[in-house]
């Protein structure tokens, strides 16, 4: 349970990062604020000295704006329903014309902003723009992100999810297998020959210390498009398709493919992690395997060649197309890609600028070829140069964005573990995760 729980936290931070604030408004004209300078509003979803630190150096850049960003929460935790009133408050404002002039965005209804108008289109700005390096920016990662075409949504960095293999344990029983194509059944397949390859030595397992519903929403994950049609704003997973993955998942536990216990040292082939920095790269590979080997996740149904890890973006910005103030609020987006900005401390995840992530690998393989860098358990950490080449590859080319809705998930995510608890069928579990998500859809 408490990877489930890791997840969810996880998908909060990935997806729940969400827009708008409720106090805030904007009128037909520009407002200036006592000294003369013109008034820039920004909604944030929380309070951080992030923001403060943004909010000094954009001032500095340009006196002559006054930036004034506004807070949904200011520090304390999100309860029970606060989304939902948050993103309530932000339809609000947006029906009504009264949004801040840039929000910060996610977990809201983009598609249907965007075909109700209520989202400026960024992408001739991008395009136009003279102070960014478009070469240097990863714009595989922003043409994921477009709608129809266009682009309404900046967001300010992401993060990778990636298989983790035993490389020498794979290495060793010499079996072939592509991960740029396979699916979960070849997953399934290599992993019933890896441990009859191994059979005589204490059990092994393909993945460990892996509740069912982890693996559940991780493949539901990689199925979602099948299942939800958001323009549509239909889903089908009382499917027998839907059904299926429930079984596919149970079986693979029945089989002790992959088990919920945790596994002695040795007897785990892959793990699956997310990857935030270039120190994720190694503490967590490197604390579990002697030689790891990065892979990419097993995807679904049909195989086919993918476009590198799975990419999820991380504090969306937009700007309400209603704004006065279009201008300043583009020199506020362009600044968040600035390098000044991309190479902030406290900003998460990847840099969306190349030549940043390019510079902090580096600087990374520096600490541990000069033996500075050591692992949480407090030893050295031994990485061979070429990995760190691999690294760079992984973050650059990385373009597999998955459109899906956190809230979507996390109701699979609840009612599934009534089937994995044996307390329902899949059939009715199905059922039932249909129901809410299909009134969550229409809401």
């Amino acid at each position: 349970m408490k990877k489930w729980l890791l997840l969810l936290s996880i998908g909060a931070i990935i997806t729940s990062l969400t827009a708008c604030s409720s106090g805030g408004s904007s009128t037909a004209d520009k407002v200036t604020s006592k000294d003369g300078k013109t008034v820039l509003t920004l909604s944030v979803t929380q309070s951080s000295p992030f923001y403060q630190t943004v909010e000094k150096k954009f001032e500095e850049k340009y006196p002559d704006i006054d930036l004034q960003i506004k807070a949904y929460r200011t520090g304390e935790q999100w309860g029970s329903g606060e989304y939902e009133k948050y993103r309530n408050s932000m339809n609000t404002a947006m029906l009504s014309g009264k949004s801040m002039d840039i929000i910060e965005v996610d977990e809201l209804p983009l598609k249907e902003y965007v075909s109700k108008g209520f989202l400026l289109d960024m992408n001739e700005l991008l395009n136009k723009e003279q102070t960014l390096d478009k070469d240097d920016l990863q714009m595989n990662i922003l043409d994921g992100l477009k709608l129809n075409d266009g682009i309404y949504t900046i967001p300010m960095g992401y993060m990778l999810r990636v298989f983790v293999g035993d490389g020498e344990m794979l290495g060793n029983v010499n079996i072939k297998f592509d991960d740029k194509t396979w699916n979960w059944k070849e997953f399934e397949k290599v992993s019933k020959e890896v441990i009859q390859k191994k059979s005589g030595t204490d059990e092994l397992y393909a993945l460990a210390s892996y509740p069912p519903e982890l693996l559940f929403q991780e493949m539901l994950v990689e199925n979602y498009a099948a299942f939800v049609d958001t323009s549509a704003k239909k889903a089908t997973f009382d499917s027998p398709e839907f059904v299926n993955l429930f079984e596919q998942v149970k079986q693979m536990y029945t089989e002790k493919i992959v088990t919920s216990e945790e596994a002695k040292p040795g007897n785990q082939m892959f793990n699956s992690t997310s990857i935030k920095s270039p120190s994720d790269f190694i503490e967590g590979p490197y604390m579990l395997f002697d030689q790891p080997k990065l892979l990419q996740s097993p995807q679904a149904g049909e195989t086919g060649d993918r476009k590198g890890s799975r990419v999820s973006t991380m504090k969306h910005f937009a700007i309400h197309a209603k704004s006065p103030v279009k201008d300043e609020a583009w020199k506020f987006i362009s600044f968040l890609l600035s390098k000044e900005v991309q190479m902030l401390q406290d900003r998460e995840g990847f840099s969306m600028l190349k030549s940043v992530n390019e510079k902090k690998i580096d600087e990374l393989q520096e600490k541990v070829k000069n033996g500075e860098y050591k692992l949480s358990n407090g030893e050295m950490a031994k990485v061979p140069d070429e990995q760190f080449t691999v690294f760079k590859q992984i973050v650059t080319s990385s373009a597999q964005y998955v459109d899906l809705d956190i809230k979507v998930l996390s109701i699979a995510g609840e009612e599934s573990l009534a089937f994995f608890g044996g307390q329902k069928t899949a059939e009715e579990v199905a059922k039932l995760i249909q129901n809410r998500v299909t009134t969550y859809l229409n809401e």
